[in-house]
């Protein structure tokens, strides 16, 4: 067998189209556009990259976006002043800071700065703890887009057997909580687990979070199982990987994502709707 191709683009591409004709049914009732705030602190190229596709696609679907390019230098104090301001912008409706940060600032103390209501990364542990408790509202971009993924392709992971590989706050544990929340029996997997060939074999899905290019090996995937890549590496050739040994689990998976190609556009799109969703929510409470 020869697993089906989750294809992020075509997917991400609907849900960029759905967000674009929202937000021009709002202008169309004398309502205003979202608006985003971006911060990029210092020049790493593959940072500059990713901002560079968030503020595309926020043209794309008629989202105001808010540029606020910073040196490498800004002091965290500098960053908090921004973030307060931004804060109190009743303009703007989402601010992300791009990761990763300079070293000299504290990105938890960050977090915790932003309005949990403009935190439409899903970061802030306000806005984890509600998914914890099944009451989501800003949910983490990547993972929630995972979701909006299987949805996507028809896939129902009610009562699935899943497995994280990766534990991070931004991506490894908030996945956990949305496999959680839509029915999955969850085993989240690090680098203390003892015996994670075992634990890959036995599940119907597979998040692969953790970062490290090749560390699932494609004869662990269990015959017919769902296998979604969410780690992107550099190669030393300069080609991009995911963590999961593709040629070879392809031939064993029902459904596999790519690298590139896959979960990465998923994350921007849902970025955007959250943006969106921002205001929505602002609007209710006022």
């Amino acid at each position: 067998m020869s697993a089906q191709i989750i294809d992020g683009k075509a997917i991400s591409a609907n849900l960029l189209n759905q967000i674009k004709s929202r937000i021009s049914a709002r202008i169309a009732t004398g309502k205003r556009a979202p608006c985003l705030a971006v911060v990029l602190i210092g020049a790493d190229p593959a940072s500059a990259i990713y901002v560079r596709n968030k503020r595309l696609a926020c043209e794309k679907v008629g989202i105001t976006s808010i540029s606020h390019d910073l040196p490498a230098t800004t002091t965290e104090a500098e960053l908090l002043t921004l973030i307060k301001q931004l804060n109190n912008d009743a303009s703007v409706d989402g601010i992300l800071v791009q990761s990763p940060l300079p070293s000299h600032i504290n990105e938890d103390v960050l977090i915790e700065h932003i309005d949990v209501n403009k935190d439409v990364d899903g970061f802030h542990p306000y806005n984890i703890g509600r998914l914890a408790v099944r009451q989501p509202t800003l949910r983490s971009c990547t993972p929630f887009g995972v979701i909006k993924m299987l949805e996507a392709s028809n896939i129902d992971p009610m009562g699935l057997d899943a497995v994280i590989v990766g534990v991070s706050n931004h991506v490894g544990r908030p996945m956990a909580l949305e496999l959680l929340l839509a029915g999955c029996t969850t085993t989240s997997c690090h680098r203390h687990t003892k015996d994670l060939e075992g634990q890959v074999r036995k599940a119907d899905l597979v998040v692969a979070a953790a970062g490290k290019a090749g560390l699932i090996k494609g004869e662990w995937i269990k015959p017919g199982a769902i296998v979604i890549d969410i780690g992107i590496n550099r190669l030393a050739d300069g080609s991009l990987s995911g963590d999961v040994d593709f040629a070879t689990a392809k031939e064993h998976a029902a459904f596999i994502t790519p690298v590139p190609g896959g979960v990465g556009p998923m994350t921007v799109a849902t970025l955007m709707e959250n943006t969106l969703l921002a205001l929505e929510l602002t609007e209710a409470k006022n």
